[in-house]
């Protein structure tokens, strides 16, 4: 057994006793609740009871996995929708084989077999399988009369791929909020009521880092009548704060979906994209987005631009068939 470091240290004139321990993987418990009640976490300023999910995300941690690593055991390639995947890498120059799909992380063996990934079935699974195995991987979105959801305008509910999501999103909003009309020196600039670079990130940073483990819960985008808020399933991951995410600090919770994502374009894993949306709203004259942890999810606001005294069109213009790669 492994003696814990003790020691009295003074800070700022007060004397502190400073106990340092030897890291031991978790996760850890209240003795007398056993390991599946007695684990803790805490959420914002309150310590809740941890649910199975966490619990066995914390695990997976441990083993150095991701949720959309494990393997589906019951479906093999052909789960896959192999024409979008030559369709979506097609763009890339890359021609896509087997050997290449377990490379990815699409495919992982198994049993001495190749099935399909957690995240292999939510980038490329046939829809109804998707829908089967993981029907919580998708987005809605709506738009709502007032600043409560008692009062829907406008709704849609996207069961396709998380990669077309990025493109069909910022059309759904597009056509459910306006343009504001700036005259600069002799010409016109339309100016969108939310920061369409902004939506895109928070988006793709939403899909791509949401916890698919949790069941019951789907990412979500609700356009308010003062605001847009686009939210995930799951906290930041374990260790991890908003100030070390603010900060630039990266850490992956689907290593397969960025891998994929960063492979089109869609993403990088730099830890910058806070910074580029917050430079980008402010020299272009929006508010910065507010971020926050909500119980289990993730919530970030993104307010209007101030000069948009109209958020809604009058009549929503029809919407378009998604088209890949995104502009």
């Amino acid at each position: 057994m492994i003696m814990p470091d003790i020691e009295i240290i003074t800070t700022q004139g007060k004397a502190l006793l400073c106990i340092r321990v030897a890291h031991w993987p978790g996760p850890f418990y209240l003795k007398k609740e056993g390991n599946e009640h007695g684990v803790y976490i805490r959420l914002g300023s309150s310590t809740r009871q941890a649910g199975p999910e966490f619990i066995d995300e914390m695990k997976r941690q441990h083993k150095n996995k991701s949720f959309d690593q494990l393997p589906c055991p019951s479906y093999d390639i052909q789960a896959l929708d192999i024409l979008s995947i030559q369709k979506v890498f097609g763009y890339t120059g890359r021609k896509i084989n087997e050997q290449q799909l377990i490379s990815l992380g699409i495919l992982t063996p198994f049993a001495g077999t190749n099935v399909v990934t957690h995240g292999g079935l939510i980038l490329f699974g046939k829809p109804e399988i998707r829908q089967m195995v993981l029907p919580d991987a998708r987005v809605s979105c709506a738009r709502f009369r007032d600043t409560n959801k008692a009062h829907f305008i406008d709704k849609l509910d996207m069961k396709c791929s998380i990669i077309d999501v990025t493109e069909q999103v910022p059309l759904f909003i597009r056509r459910n909020t306006r343009l504001y009309s700036k005259i600069v020196g002799m010409k016109r600039k339309d100016i969108p009521a939310y920061p369409v670079f902004a939506i895109r990130e928070i988006l793709v940073n939403a899909v791509a880092h949401c916890d698919y483990s949790l069941t019951g819960m789907h990412v979500m985008v609700a356009i308010f009548s003062d605001r847009l808020e686009i939210q995930n399933p799951g906290l930041l991951p374990f260790g991890m704060t908003l100030n070390h995410f603010k900060a630039g600090i990266s850490r992956i919770r689907n290593r397969v979906i960025a891998r994929i994502f960063k492979e089109l374009g869609l993403m990088e894993e730099w830890g910058s994209g806070y910074k580029r949306v917050t430079d980008f709203c402010k020299e272009s004259g929006y508010p910065v987005p507010d971020w926050q942890e909500i119980g289990p999810a993730l919530r970030v606001i993104i307010y209007p631009h101030p000069d948009v005294d109209e958020l809604f069109p009058p009549v929503a213009p029809p919407s378009y068939p998604p088209s890949y790669p995104p502009s």
